[in-house]
């Protein structure tokens, strides 16, 4: 780092993680990050693995919150509560994908009326509705976790749904030929980042519920392949908005698996 901050000139492998770590960071946040700390186009190449870290800084807040929370509050507030914080957190940037993928793969239209569709920004019913249905069943499922298994869930969350992305990247061609706001990325999406996300998630998942919690990562990445077979099917690739939709549909895992009653 320079006398400016500025981190670009570092040198070193630690130097080009830290870099990518911040665009990363700046890319799926809403904070304020100097974009002297984000180095340039390389390491936006680099910085999908850190998709997942930057999911679990995003979890580490909100399961903070939430044990905060669930000391004054009864589960279904705390749960609305997180999954605001959860929406906040990227400034709407996913659930606005999610409506625009929605009104897309919805409209029975061709490939290129459905990309001219999601590239609307204007939102119809079913994005509306698929906005309000994936809302509502996280906080469902969040409120409906036993307090035992609530913070691991909630920690989880963010790590699952940003480890989508990485995957549907990972497995598709981006789809459009006209630009967007994913394109600095794809110069550097490979399996292997793919697999270096999943393993972050892994780890996290092992730590916070053991045998369960890899479970939801198998569960996670299943839901992220499957979006993504249906992603080829209707439009022959990924768009940034279709990445937005992975990250809200995949985040419902972790509070999925939670929830359910073992006999």
């Amino acid at each position: 780092m320079d006398r400016s901050g500025d981190l670009r000139g570092s040198g070193g492998l630690g130097g080009r993680y830290v870099t990518s770590f911040f665009a990363a960071l700046r890319f799926l946040t809403v904070l304020p990050v100097p974009g002297g700390w984000c180095g340039g186009e390389e390491a936006l190449k680099r910085s999908v693995p850190f998709f997942a870290v930057v999911g679990l800084c995003i979890g580490g807040l909100a399961a903070g919150m939430d044990a905060a929370f669930l000391r004054i509050l009864p589960p279904l507030p705390v749960a609305v509560l997180v999954v605001i914080f959860l929406m906040a957190a990227s400034g709407g940037l996913h659930v606005d994908g999610l409506a625009d993928t929605a009104d897309g793969f919805f409209s029975s239209r061709s490939r290129d009326r459905i990309l001219e569709i999601m590239r609307d920004s204007r939102t119809g019913p079913m994005g509306t509705a698929a906005v309000a249905c994936v809302l509502v069943l996280k906080v469902a499922a969040l409120a409906s976790v036993p307090p035992s298994r609530m913070l691991g869930a909630v920690l989880l969350m963010p790590v699952a749904g940003r480890c989508g992305i990485a995957v549907v990247m990972a497995v598709l061609p981006y789809a459009r030929t006209d630009g967007g706001l994913c394109v600095a990325f794809l110069g550097g999406r490979t399996i292997r980042q793919a697999v270096w996300a999943l393993a972050i998630f892994s780890l996290v998942a092992w730590w916070a519920s053991g045998w369960m919690g890899l479970g939801t990562v198998a569960a996670s990445a299943v839901a992220a392949l499957l979006f993504a077979n249906h992603c080829r099917r209707k439009i022959g690739g990924f768009t940034g908005d279709t990445l937005g939709a992975v990250c809200e549909i995949v985040e419902v895992i972790p509070a999925l698996a939670a929830a359910v009653r073992i006999a």
